[in-house]
């Protein structure tokens, strides 16, 4: 069975780093922490305002990522806004991403917090996509854990999905759990049913992720970055990206004695 990948986002150190003109702290330290112990990926979200990623660290990041070629550099944001033209100057000078993430938020919203809706938003997206598949850069669509829409979200170029996950964290402790991990475990397979791959990220965390990657198949990505970061804060980078390792692991030996 394929290891579920762990790709930290880093939105939240830029986030600190911004409150003062001093260049701390790093991300490319930040990175290079998670890199060396084990993280498989960095995401970062470059929103237009620049209110934690910026331009400037999207291009540092990729360069450091040269020296990590079994790595990947997983860029996401709203395809409408800046996202296509920050790949685009990576592309330009020979860097790497392997990823874009296509997200619908709107100028200055605080957080990611819904999918794209099929067939509503199906001919904005596919010239997109297929500019990014021109680079030669998978796509994944940012999707509400729902079956219907996979197969659009393929006919429309898209490689995979990246189920919104918010939904299935705010119901853990709550009589409504049993039945989130159900819907996910359902979007998830219509998704791997439709030829896509499926990542999944939003307030994913420690507590969380060993039950939700042992119940929803296939998962091939988990992004995480708020809570990773909090808890990186508490336990360092190295032992924070080993314990959510060791979570990845733990669902995938409960997927095998299952």
């Amino acid at each position: 069975m394929k290891t579920t990948a762990l790709s930290v986002n880093l939105n939240k150190v830029a986030t600190v780093r911004n409150t003062r003109h001093l260049g701390i702290p790093s991300l490319t330290r930040a990175a290079t922490l998670c890199l060396q112990a084990g993280a498989h990926g960095i995401t970062v979200h470059p929103r237009p305002d620049e209110r934690h990623i910026r331009a400037t660290d999207v291009t540092e990041l990729a360069t450091l990522m040269q020296a990590w070629p079994e790595r990947e550099y997983n860029i996401e944001g709203n395809p409408m806004h800046n996202l296509i033209e920050v790949v685009g100057q990576l592309v330009t000078q020979k860097l790497p991403v392997h990823q874009v993430t296509f997200v619908p938020d709107g100028h200055g919203q605080f957080t990611s917090d819904h999918g794209w809706v099929f067939p509503d938003d199906a001919a904005r997206l596919k010239p997109l996509i297929d500019q990014a598949h021109a680079w030669g850069v998978r796509v994944s669509l940012f999707m509400d854990a729902e079956p219907g829409p996979m197969a659009a979200a393929k006919a429309v170029g898209a490689d995979r999905v990246e189920l919104y996950t918010e939904p299935y964290a705010a119901a853990v402790g709550t009589p409504a759990f049993a039945g989130q991990l159900t819907r996910f475990a359902r979007a998830a397979k219509a998704a791997l049913d439709a030829g896509l791959g499926v990542n999944a990220g939003h307030d994913l965390n420690r507590d969380n992720l060993t039950a939700f990657l042992s119940q929803v198949p296939g998962v091939s990505e988990v992004s995480i970055g708020h809570a990773l970061i909090a808890d990186a804060l508490e336990l360092g980078y190295a032992a924070t990206i080993k314990d959510y390792l060791r979570c990845i692991e733990q669902a995938q030996h409960l997927h095998m004695v299952g």
